[in-house]
Formats: C-alpha cells, sequence, structure tokens
C-alpha cells in the first residue's frame, strides 16, 4: 500500500486546522496553538508522571462536552497554562465558544512544558504567556515555522536542543493523519554518537536529514544528558515533557479519539529513549475534525498506527529543525 506525505507534511494538511506560534527571543519561550475552523472533537492521554495541563479532565470519553475551540501548547511551565486565557479571550472576542444561555465560553484545553532554565531572560513582573496566547491565535495560519518557534522556542531534549516538529501521512483510502509536537524531553531523540534519530525506520524522503537507521543497532544505554548538565538540576527535578498533538480528517468518536491519542505513545516510545518516565510529563491530544458517522474498529486500525508513525517523525524533525540562538545552553542537531 502507497503512503505519502501531505502536501506541506504538517498538521495543517489536516483539512479545517490551522496553527499559529508566538515567542519573544529574549524569553527563550513561547506558544503555540491549533486552531479548527469550527469546533473539532478531542480527548487527551497522558503517560508521563509530571504533566501540567489546563481543562484536560472534559476531555475524558465520558465527559459531556464533545469538542472544542482550540488546543494550546505552551512553554513556561505553570505560567504558560495562562496562554489557554490568551486564546479564550481572543476566541470569545470573536464571538466563538461553546453556548451557555446568552453566552459563550470558548473551550481551549492546553499543556505545558518546562522551559525556565534555558538561558532566557525569566525576570518579568507581568506573566507574559496570556500575550503570547493571544498572539499565537492571531498568527493561526496552514503554513507555520518549525523548529526554534512557538512552544519549541526554548525547549530541551537529553543531547540536542528540541523544539516544534509537526508531519503528515495520507492513507492508501485518502484518510489524512497529522501531529504537531513540542520536544522537550528527558530522553535522547538520538541513538549514541548523535548522528541517527531513533525514529529513522519510519523518515519520509529525508524530512530529517535520511541518514537512515543506526547501522551498529542493538540495545544501548542513554548517553550522559547534556541538558541536565547545562541547567545544573537532578533529572529527579522534573524539567521535562514532550506535549502532542495527532489529528486526522477521519470521522472518530471522542472515545476513537482518546483510543487515538493512546496509539499516538507509541510513536513517543520510538523516537525518545528513555520516554514516559516519571520525570516527564508526557502528553498526547487525539483529534478528529470530522462530524460524520465514526469508522467501525476495523476502519480505525490503520489511522492509530499512521498515528503512532506520524508522531515518531514529527519527533525527529522538532529537533533536526532547531535553530541556534545567543545564550543557547546546548547544542542544535545541525
Amino acid at each position: 500500500m502507497s503512503y505519502t506525505t501531505g502536501p506541506k507534511n504538517l498538521i495543517t494538511d489536516v483539512a479545517g486546522l490551522k496553527v499559529g506560534n508566538a515567542s519573544e527571543a529574549a524569553l527563550k519561550s513561547g506558544s503555540t496553538v491549533l486552531l479548527g475552523d469550527a469546533p473539532f472533537t478531542a480527548s487527551v492521554h497522558v503517560m508521563g508522571g509530571g504533566p501540567g495541563t489546563r481543562e484536560t479532565d472534559l476531555l475524558a470519553p465520558d465527559k459531556t462536552v464533545q469538542q472544542v475551540d482550540a488546543l494550546v501548547l505552551s512553554g513556561g511551565s505553570a505560567f504558560g497554562l495562562d496562554a489557554c486565557s490568551g486564546v479564550a479571550d481572543g476566541l470569545r472576542a470573536q464571538g466563538r465558544g461553546f453556548a451557555i444561555g446568552n453566552v459563550t465560553v470558548p473551550i481551549v484545553p492546553g499543556a505545558i512544558v518546562f522551559d525556565l532554565i534555558n538561558g532566557g531572560d525569566k525576570a518579568w513582573e507581568v506573566n507574559p504567556y496570556p500575550a503570547l496566547g493571544r498572539a499565537a491565535l492571531a498568527n493561526a495560519a496552514r503554513d507555520f515555522a518549525l523548529g526554534s518557534h512557538g512552544a519549541g522556542t526554548g525547549a530541551m531534549a537529553a543531547r540536542h536542543k528540541g523544539g516544534l516538529g509537526s508531519a503528515s501521512v495520507i492513507l492508501p483510502d485518502g484518510t489524512t493523519v497529522g501531529a504537531l509536537v513540542v520536544v522537550n524531553a528527558l530522553g535522547s531523540v538520538t541513538t549514541p554518537g548523535d548522528r541517527h534519530f531513533w525514529a529513522a525506520p519510519f523518515e519520509m524522503g529525508d524530512e530529517f536529514g535520511g541518514l537512515g537507521p543506526d547501522p551498529k543497532g542493538g540495545y544501548t544505554g542513554p548517553e550522559p544528558s547534556l541538558k541536565e548538565q547545562a541547567m545544573g538540576l537532578h533529572a529527579a527535578q522534573g524539567a521535562n515533557t514532550t506535549i502532542a498533538i495527532v489529528a486526522t480528517d477521519a470521522a472518530l468518536s471522542k472515545p476513537q479519539c482518546h483510543r487515538l491519542a493512546v496509539n499516538a505513545h507509541d510513536g513517543m516510545a520510538r523516537a525518545i529513549v528513555p520516554s514516559h518516565t516519571p520525570l516527564d510529563g508526557d502528553l498526547v491530544f487525539g483529534v478528529s475534525t470530522s462530524t460524520a458517522a465514526p469508522v467501525d474498529h476495523a476502519g480505525y486500525a490503520p489511522i492509530g498506527a499512521a498515528a503512532a508513525t506520524c508522531l515518531a517523525r514529527a519527533i525527529a524533525r522538532a529537533v533536526y529543525e532547531a535553530t541556534p540562538e545567543p545564550g543557547d545552553l546546548i547544542p542544535t542537531y545541525r
């Protein structure tokens, strides 16, 4: 069966979705928003031990709200959750949200990564993240930058700068699956030697360099974390997380969106070693933009599998596309 990337190789190849980034260079941080042309079905699954989230409880399959207006990924640790407030304010100004009586309440779940110790100036007097969230919403478009942009601006993995990544795939039946991710992991995205990506077996074209899998093979323990050394922290202090969104134009129910998020975590484990540690806040949102009748179990299976491989590719692209900036604590891949 033939699989290809979407035209942009971005999550916005899923019809009806836009992504906006906003960042501050001196802060070395930023925010990213996924916006739908219309509300979309969403759920979430958390496998890390230290998540930072807003409004994710309502995404459980048994909760009343079925659709959301936007999803936010942000730097800033707990402060960054206020990026969701900026997005909600912007959506409210547009008249968007969940109708309750004569008011509308935008539903904007979000998740954050810890990037407070990355060489940026964090001595703010006013929390910058509400403004970053609103700016990201204003920037939402089909095209957007990867690497050191948006919520990936100040992200770091164990051996290289992290970043914002995205990828897409079109299944043989025409279904599109896309992924969006912020890589700020405890683990490494490269095998020992720092050249070959763990995700290499799933690369499409040369989207992250085309070097292929590490010829050495076999299992090896992780190399020392440059991130820990540079931050002056022990991993137990928990300054790590990879947060992601996987989306499809296939018709999925809310429980199926939850399963999509579960399946996508397999891709995270293929691309980051180790992943899902007690010291990461690893989380994936699952999204469907279709309002048609949901597919059956057999129809869902290839979509879930594609979500996993798509996320693995997006993770490698996040690190591959990162760019050096003044004051960085660790090197970029390139």
